[in-house]
């Protein structure tokens, strides 16, 4: 059994999420211990406990220690069971963390699956649903899975409330891919997005991103949506020739608007002056497929302490080797295999 410590690297969640997925995978059960030892509330929480037994149902797995504030787990999986689901998170916990943990094995089950998951769509600290379905999904798709993903309805913190449909395709094996360049922008999109809030919020979000990045008007658009609580969103689209990437900030009480869209510009500016084609959070989410691939390379900004533990967590299931080197100030490639 493969022994892990949860308090490793960023001693976060996703050392759990990935191991996870790695498990379902390979067959290959394991013990972690500390699980989030590095968070203010250390142990699981409601998102991870549904992460947890959303991967225990489709491994028919034996667990131990799936409780909430757990500080360790033991998960041993017996076979990966294709089919529809529904999980829901009970808070406003993400959806998209627990689609995380269930989705390697599920892109190649032997049949089809189908998903329904309710919670969090839009949370800070977690990849908001447009990330998904413009950013990664798309990606994943070109190494042959086909994961189309719907926003039934949005959920923001702390009501929570949302719901997203995943149908998958799966496919027999994964296909390396390889993002070196970015090549030209071809559209580029700040959209601010509102529930039971001011729309005005939502209208100085995206123009403060107009006047800071210099782009024309049209490259902004303001949504009201229905959500079962307040809540807002500013995301922005980058999409060029390879790729296209996704950058969000989130509306807080206290928090005025344009100091929102300066935290997202920053992010923003710092993706476009490296010109590569791979944000940070986009390497995480690269990083478990390329591997289960056994191949590919990107080139990024220099690797989070997200990304470096996702490295280490992924060499404890797969003989696979992963390098990170700087190929000229602040670009970075992240090569897998070969």
């Amino acid at each position: 059994m493969i022994a892990m410590d949860g308090s490793a690297g960023e001693g976060g969640g996703q050392i759990l999420r990935t191991a996870i997925g790695l498990s379902l995978v390979t067959g290959k059960p394991f013990h972690i211990q500390r699980i989030r030892a590095g968070r203010a509330k250390p142990g699981l929480m409601r998102q991870h406990l549904t992460g947890v037994r959303a991967a225990a149902e489709v491994g028919d797995a034996r667990v131990e220690g799936a409780s909430l504030g757990s500080g360790q787990l033991t998960f041993i999986p017996a076979g990966v069971r294709p089919g529809e689901y529904s999980f829901d998170v009970g808070t406003a916990g993400s959806a998209a963390l627990v689609l995380q943990t269930v989705l390697p094995a599920l892109i190649l089950a032997d049949r089809p699956s189908q998903l329904c998951l309710r919670g969090g769509t839009h949370n800070t600290h977690a990849p908001p649903f447009d990330f998904l379905q413009k950013a990664f999904l798309p990606l994943l798709g070109r190494m042959g899975p086909r994961v189309e993903a719907a926003l039934d309805r949005p959920g923001f913190y702390p009501a929570g409330g949302g719901q997203v449909t995943v149908a998958i395709q799966p496919c027999v094996k994964l296909q390396p891919i390889e993002l070196l360049q970015r090549g030209r922008i071809v559209r580029r999109l700040a959209r601010g997005m509102v529930s039971r809030l001011p729309r005005h919020i939502a209208e100085r979000e995206v123009e403060t991103v107009r006047r800071r990045l210099s782009w024309p008007p049209d490259c902004t658009a303001v949504e009201e949506v229905e959500s079962p609580g307040p809540g807002n969103v500013l995301i922005v689209e980058v999409q060029s020739a390879q790729v296209t990437e996704v950058f969000s900030g989130f509306g807080e009480r206290g928090v005025r608007a344009e100091d929102v869209a300066k935290g997202v510009v920053r992010e923003v500016r710092g993706y476009l002056d490296a010109e590569v084609p791979v944000g940070r959070h986009l390497a995480d989410q690269l990083l478990v497929p390329m591997a289960l691939a056994g191949g590919g390379r990107f080139r990024t900004l220099a690797p989070s302490e997200h990304t470096r533990t996702n490295i280490d967590t992924l060499q404890h299931f797969l003989d696979v080797r992963i390098s990170c080197e700087e190929i000229e100030p602040g670009v970075w490639e992240i090569s897998v295999g070969g």
